[in-house]
């Protein structure tokens, strides 16, 4: 792999950056590279490590900034993001790679036979994804590996680059690892609480506009509220006014959410009294942008509910979702109580006789 030496300098060689990558790389990682990004011998800085001092180091403000090292090995990979963010110009790129989850998966099972394989996944999945989650356990995990070679999901990779200040650009998947290109559109965010450990909160658009935590299980990867403009543009909208084939939800995500179980902890909310038991459900703000204005107008005007409309009409588009809504304010303004009331019973019949779910 290439390393940060003299032989990047190019001002100092006969040969362009262009010519030294082709030699030191395999051909579909430079075509990758070489075939979305313009290189420049000045302006781009290429390197191969896990330390942000090769970023720090950087005087001049670059147009591209490519690390050939995978980010599983960089120990504050959102620090990172932020001290390339710094040393780009404005729409600048950011090229890099990961090992992400379903690739580190698929190399630790085919590596052996079965018999050997899946305790090896299993006990990996535990030491390298399961402990740098838990706070009880984390700091413990970081002092002794320092970050090298956790596991860590494409969908965590993404949303802290957008986190970051990054928008998409393209990816490719060339030995069983992920290269990807990202462009910079703004400065970070600096998030101090994103959907990280097991129980999450969510910013949801309530009563008057006010954003309030939403408390659920977490039920997606770490990151991935920072991916639903990104699922939306290169997914649309599924059957029920989910977002298709979005990869944010692993398999597990899937069975709790099957169960209800991830809604469990929104009875906080309910306690707390920032939701009702039946109304318009609270909505993160990509998904309530989608919205026509005068419903969006309407709907804040009321307290939003732990079961919606949704289960009482089942719509299937965005379209009539916002329909049932515009039906359920419309009789509720008329009489409340009766109207959550018949809607309650109905939603709970389609819920449990009639098995309605939501993806």
């Amino acid at each position: 792999m290439l390393r940060e030496s003299p032989k990047y300098k190019t001002n100092n060689s006969n040969s362009g950056l262009k010519d030294i990558l082709s030699e030191v790389l395999n051909k579909p990682v430079f075509e990758f590279i070489s075939g979305n990004l313009q290189l420049d011998d000045d302006s781009t800085r290429v390197f191969d490590s896990d330390s942000i001092f090769n970023i720090d180091i950087i005087k001049r403000k670059k147009n591209v900034i490519i690390n050939l090292q995978k980010i599983n090995n960089v120990r504050y990979l959102n620090k990172y993001f932020e001290a390339v963010n710094s040393k780009l110009n404005d729409s600048g790129y950011i090229c890099g790679c990961v090992e992400e989850y379903m690739q580190r998966k698929k190399r630790i099972l085919k590596k052996h036979s079965i018999v050997i394989s899946l305790p090896a996944y299993i006990l990996d999945f535990l030491l390298h994804r399961v402990l740098p989650k838990l706070k009880i356990s984390k700091k413990i995990y970081f002092f002794i590996t320092q970050g090298v070679n956790r596991a860590i999901s494409k969908t965590e990779t993404y949303g802290r680059l957008y986190s970051c200040g990054f928008e998409f650009v393209c990816e490719k998947e060339i030995d069983n690892q992920q290269y990807f290109i990202f462009r910079k559109k703004s400065l970070p965010k600096y998030d101090t609480e994103p959907t990280y450990g097991l129980f999450v909160k969510i910013k949801r658009v309530a009563r008057n506009g006010k954003i309030i935590n939403v408390y659920k299980l977490r039920t997606m990867y770490p990151f991935s509220e920072y991916l639903q403009d990104f699922i939306y543009k290169t997914n649309a909208l599924d059957e029920g006014g989910k977002f298709k084939n979005d990869f944010r939800i692993p398999i597990w995500g899937r069975f709790l959410r099957s169960l209800w179980i991830d809604e469990l902890p929104m009875l906080v909310n309910w306690i707390k009294r920032d939701l009702k038991l039946f109304g318009v459900r609270p909505l993160t703000k990509q998904y309530y942008s989608m919205y026509d204005d005068d419903l969006k107008q309407w709907r804040i005007k009321y307290k939003p509910g732990l079961v919606p409309p949704f289960y009482v009409d089942l719509p299937k588009t965005i379209e009539e979702i916002m329909n049932s809504e515009r039906r359920y304010l419309s009789l509720y303004e008329k009489n409340p109580l009766k109207t959550d009331f018949v809607y309650f019973w109905k939603a709970a019949y389609n819920i449990i006789i009639k098995r309605a779910r939501t993806r």
